[in-house]
């Protein structure tokens, strides 16, 4: 059986988990190309023009699937944390796939969402693993090698300070996973704070950490800080963030304007509402520091490279003469 996974949205946090779980159970994992102008128009096409660009990539990304796997996989994450919900398009990011894209194979789904208790997540991971073995022990192993791979993943990043691209090509992944050498010497550490599927999609954000790391930038993400780190900033920033992975984006930012960074950047994409309300406490928090420099930029399917280009340059020599001057 192969298992189509779109490389887009949460694929960039739990990718490896995914993979590790469907080979365990004997099937083969088929992971979309990267993103690509093509794919972009295509799920653009199949929606109405309000949605927001990750979802229009996704879309793109399960249109370029079709034909190549027997099952989509699509989660229906509503919450990962006892006091927090994802947002609207995470939730029926399933039923409004099959949708908009009647041709897609069969959605191989499951609703995650912690709030209802153990027993009714454990018992969504075996209806999931029941398309594959009944044996409650095989599912059982699977899950548990599954989220011990996606711990180790995250402890690497923490621990040696590597941005996805460098994790991936160390565990043997190169297509869609191009890592650049940082030009030396390191003139400045710069801090990129958002989700995974905008800091990490080189197309969508117009291969932004490449051009960071070529201007002899050093460049940190959410996924370098631990947990405790992240909750601790978030806390005094926010007390609890209401959004899931929002949380990680305020504690990055509140911590990377007091500790590690030369300057700090926000991506977010255009017409997301918990982006734009949380980003707008780390840009207020920033200029009540007022010690480091903060810029946000926001991404849509209209965002000129060019645009991007400018800013940055703008922003890393500002960040350079302001050191040297120092």
């Amino acid at each position: 059986m192969k298992i189509g996974i779109p490389r887009a949205l949460l694929y960039y946090r739990y990718d490896l988990m995914w993979q590790v779980f469907f080979e365990e159970l004997g099937a083969e994992v088929v992971i979309s190309p990267p993103t690509t102008p093509a794919m972009l128009a295509e799920g653009s096409s199949r929606v109405v023009a309000d949605t927001c660009l990750p979802t229009k990539v996704f879309l793109g990304h399960v249109l370029s699937l079709v034909g190549k796997c027997d099952y989509i996989f699509i989660p229906a994450i509503r919450s990962v944390t006892k006091d927090g919900y994802n947002c609207s398009k995470f939730l029926g990011l399933p039923d409004m796939t099959q949708a908009v894209i009647p041709e897609s194979p069969p959605v191989l789904e499951i609703d995650i969402d912690v709030t209802r208790g153990q027993r009714q997540f454990y018992q969504a991971i075996y209806q999931l693993g029941k398309h594959f073995t009944w044996d409650p022990l095989r599912i059982r192993r699977a899950s548990l090698l599954a989220w011990q791979a996606y711990q180790r993943y995250r402890e690497l990043m923490s621990e040696q300070k590597l941005t996805l691209p460098r994790v991936i090509q160390r565990r043997g992944e190169v297509e869609g996973a191009v890592c650049w050498p940082v030009a030396a010497p390191v003139r400045a550490t710069i801090a990129l704070i958002g989700h995974p599927y905008l800091l990490y999609d080189e197309y969508v954000n117009h291969r932004l950490i490449y051009r960071l790391e070529q201007a002899s930038n050093r460049v940190v993400t959410p996924e370098m800080l631990t947990m405790e780190e992240l909750e601790l900033a978030a806390t005094r920033l926010v007390g609890k963030a209401y959004w899931a992975y929002e949380e990680e984006i305020v504690g990055a930012g509140g911590h990377y304007l007091q500790n590690g960074a030369d300057g700090v950047i926000g991506v977010m994409s255009f017409g997301c509402g918990p982006d734009s309300l949380m980003m707008d406490v780390i840009q207020r928090q920033a200029a009540r520091l007022k010690s480091i420099p903060f810029m946000s930029l926001t991404l849509e399917e209209h965002t000129a490279e060019a645009g991007i280009v400018t800013r940055l340059e703008a922003f890393t020599d500002m960040i350079h003469r302001r050191k040297k001057e120092r």
